[in-house]
């Protein structure tokens, strides 16, 4: 018998691929919590994100990279939001949004595939620890493995495990017609196992909707509210962002990839509706940029980075660091922001509190090599 999790890819359904354990009876767990995880993929720069225009070593270093604080959106006396940030801008004005400045993983090397590793699967050391922290994290909620879904066109690392997880992506591929979907679920008819399959897949079909095959960012934020919003949906999930490695022409990049990133959360936050008060969403990059700009308008790879929470159940508001400075001095290797903060710590803390488990138990159970002191008073009681 060929095993769930491996057997079958619909990539041709049309309104997207259905990957991994393809069955969608949702199970409603105790909480109505929600909790997402998106990944920077490719070192978003928090300098320029999360900026620190008053640190007169900023503008210095940055140069014509800098960001101009008169068209920043100001968090506090220290810190502003990049211009295109302009939702998760209102989000913290409403107190729905939280962000920590000069936050790292253990990893401390400048490689993205060692580095998304480590921070994917809660490690201390590239490639030590198999399965990822999402994965474990699903594994300590009393509902089923299905509610946990990944919005990518492959499993990522941070849900790969021992608790079986749904995929959910939307395709390139021109629409099947109801001709062609009506004919295949002829075929697998009486099929024992491809039958309950092709039916829990045109399920997943239907509630992706018309927003299935559209890969903008709003179509994105849109189509994970439709799962999410569902009272027996999905409870933890994950979705990808990729292009955030700006060596060179970092102003303009950079701004288009805030912008996009923007777009899909305020899409999320308009689709979920109510349930958005109930929803806590990380986004979080493999490691920072260097403080000083490059001489090709970019920035190359760092360590330290910001990180933020965003949602309704977010106690916001508000910026959380232990600055370390951009002196000289101050910087780790004389060229990166020191992280000050554990990613580590800030992870377990805010997926505890989602959840209501005890935040020192999620540290314990998501990262056991080095498990950190959980962060506190992330998420709303």
């Amino acid at each position: 018998m060929i095993p769930r999790r491996r057997f079958l890819r619909f990539s041709a359904i049309g309104a997207g691929a259905l990957l991994v354990a393809p069955q969608f009876a949702f199970a409603a767990p105790e909480t109505g919590r929600r909790f997402l995880f998106v990944i920077q993929r490719g070192a978003a720069d928090g300098l320029d994100t999360v900026i620190p225009y008053a640190d007169p070593a900023y503008a210095q270093l940055r140069g014509g990279l800098a960001i101009d604080p008169v068209s920043a959106i100001k968090l506090d006396e220290l810190f502003a939001l990049h211009p295109s940030l302009v939702e998760i801008g209102k989000m913290h004005g409403a107190g729905q949004a939280l962000f920590v400045h000069a936050v790292a993983s253990p990893y401390r090397e400048r490689s993205h595939f060692d580095a998304q590793n480590v921070l994917e699967t809660g490690g201390t050391a590239p490639y030590r620890v198999k399965d990822g922290w999402l994965n474990r994290l699903a594994g300590l909620l009393p509902a089923k493995a299905e509610d946990a879904i990944a919005f990518a066109p492959t499993v990522p690392m941070a849900l790969r495990g021992p608790a079986e997880v749904t995929s959910y992506a939307p395709s390139a591929l021109p629409q099947a017609t109801d001709d062609l979907l009506a004919r295949v679920g002829d075929l697998y008819a009486g099929d024992a196992q491809l039958d309950p399959l092709w039916r829990s897949a045109m399920a997943t079909r239907g509630i992706a909707g018309e927003n299935g095959p559209r890969q903008d960012p709003a179509s994105l934020g849109k189509l994970a509210a439709g799962f999410l919003a569902k009272s027996d949906g999905p409870r933890i999930a994950m979705m990808e962002t990729g292009g955030w490695d700006t060596h060179s022409g970092q102003t303009g990049r950079l701004a288009a990839q805030l912008k996009a990133l923007d777009t899909m959360i305020s899409s999320l936050r308009d689709g979920l509706g109510p349930v958005w008060n109930d929803t806590v969403v990380l986004v979080a990059t493999e490691f920072g940029r260097t403080a000083a700009a490059n001489g090709t308008g970019g920035t190359d790879h760092g360590t330290g980075a910001a990180a933020m929470l965003v949602g309704g159940a977010v106690k916001g508001g508000r910026v959380v660091a232990d600055w370390p400075g951009l002196a000289q001095a101050s910087l780790l290797d004389g060229r990166d922001l020191k992280p000050t903060a554990q990613l580590d710590a800030l992870i377990a803390g805010a997926a505890g509190e989602t959840f209501g488990i005890d935040p020192q138990r999620v540290a314990r159970a998501l990262f056991a090599d080095a498990a950190p002191k959980p962060m506190t008073g992330l998420v709303r009681a």
